[in-house]
C-alpha cells in the first residue's frame, strides 16, 4: 500500500500539494489538519510527543496549531487506533480460526 498524507482521525486523504493551512479541515470528518497526530515529527513514544526539539510545546495534539515546524506525514491508513502489534494478534487469531 501507497505512503499517503491522511487525516489522522478518519483517514481521508489528502490531495493537495504542501501542508494544510491552520485553519484547514479534513473534508469528510471535519477534524482539524494541522494537527500534532499529523506531523511527522509527532512520536508518543518521546518526550512532549515531537521529535522536533525546537517546536515549542503543544499541549492540546489533535487541535490546529501554530507549530512553524509541521510537516504533514506519509504513511499508510491502518485506521486510528491500529498498532503493529494489534495487527500481528489479529493475524494470528484469523491464522488459528482459519480465515
Amino acid at each position: 500500500m501507497a505512503l499517503t498524507r491522511h487525516c489522522y482521525q478518519c483517514g481521508w486523504e489528502y490531495p493537495l500539494r504542501g501542508n494544510p493551512g491552520r485553519t484547514e479541515v479534513c473534508h469528510q470528518c471535519g477534524a482539524d489538519l494541522k494537527v500534532c497526530l499529523n506531523c511527522v515529527h509527532y512520536d508518543p513514544k518521546v518526550a512532549e510527543q515531537c521529535r522536533e526539539k525546537r517546536a515549542d510545546l503543544v499541549q492540546e495534539k489533535h487541535l490546529a496549531n501554530f507549530c512553524e515546524y509541521f510537516d504533514f506525514a506519509r504513511r499508510e491508513w491502518r485506521g486510528r487506533h491500529a498498532s503493529a502489534r494489534e495487527e500481528a494478534a489479529r493475524a494470528s487469531l484469523k491464522k488459528l480460526l482459519g480465515d
